[in-house]
């Protein structure tokens, strides 16, 4: 197996506080550089400046390339809207804010924040997994994760939760050979699935591995893209160029990671 390089990212200390507080201190941090800049009669540039070196550093603590890319993202797009914020009216912004939380609720934000499913994210499971009898995509968002499956195993029965009520019925016009109802996928059962697929967050992940644990039915998989579970050996772990990696489990086992192979740790 081959070793994971190191980098200046992988040796910076990582955030104690639960996600999206990290994000939200370093857009506070920018902010209060820039305005505070402006107050001292300092040049505009100067304070942007201030602030988004502020951010940058803040983000960069931050695991993973999506809460990076938020936490950077998030004071320079607020910035920009600034003018705009000043001609309109507060109703306006509340107005554009309800349908957004309408589809992602905060609730759903707290499992993980919504990304799809790239295509060929999954590409090489079929290799390591017998096409599996029932399948679930807790979390499924719109749906990208079930096509994917859908694609490696055309006669699996699948099946899809999710909390967003939009997002849900979405999926299921998207997805019409999967059976999608909206619910809490934590409270949701497992049982009677062969394969559990997530794409979630990586403070989740325990929780997923022990609800996996007691409800797949014996040799369950449990199939994460990017994030793995602390404290738990992979069975696999699919790593390809350019490609998030693809973390495979088997909670039900006596001993889960004892085939471990291709993890590329």
């Amino acid at each position: 197996m081959s070793t994971r390089p190191s980098s200046l990212a992988s040796r910076l200390p990582r955030w104690p506080w639960a996600w999206p507080l990290p994000a939200l201190l370093a857009w506070a941090a920018g902010w209060t550089l820039w305005t505070g800049a402006a107050a001292a009669g300092l040049p505009p540039a100067l304070g942007l400046l201030a602030g988004l070196l502020a951010v940058a550093a803040l983000a960069w603590r931050c695991e993973g390339r999506r809460r990076k890319f938020i936490a950077m993202a998030g004071f320079p797009l607020s910035a920009l809207v600034l003018g705009l914020g000043h001609a309109l009216p507060p109703w306006a912004w509340l107005a554009a804010l309800l349908p957004l939380l309408l589809a992602y609720p905060v609730r759903a934000w707290r499992d993980a924040p919504f990304f799809p499913t790239p295509a060929g994210a999954l590409q090489g499971l079929d290799r390591w997994i017998r096409p599996p009898r029932r399948a679930l995509d807790a979390g499924c968002g719109l749906g990208h994760g079930l096509a994917v499956l859908h694609g490696l195993w055309p006669q699996c029965e699948l099946h899809g939760v999710e909390w967003s009520l939009p997002l849900a019925a979405a999926a299921a016009m998207r997805c019409r050979y999967a059976r999608v109802r909206r619910g809490d996928m934590w409270a949701a059962s497992w049982a009677g699935h062969d394969l559990v697929y997530v794409f979630q967050r990586p403070e989740s992940m325990k929780r997923a591995f022990d609800k996996a644990r007691r409800e797949l039915v014996p040799g369950g998989w449990l199939v994460s893209l990017e994030f793995e579970v602390p404290g738990q050996t992979p069975v696999a772990c699919l790593r390809e160029p350019g490609r998030r990696p693809l973390w495979l489990y088997r909670p039900g086992t006596a001993d889960p990671g004892s085939t471990a192979a291709g993890c590329g740790r």
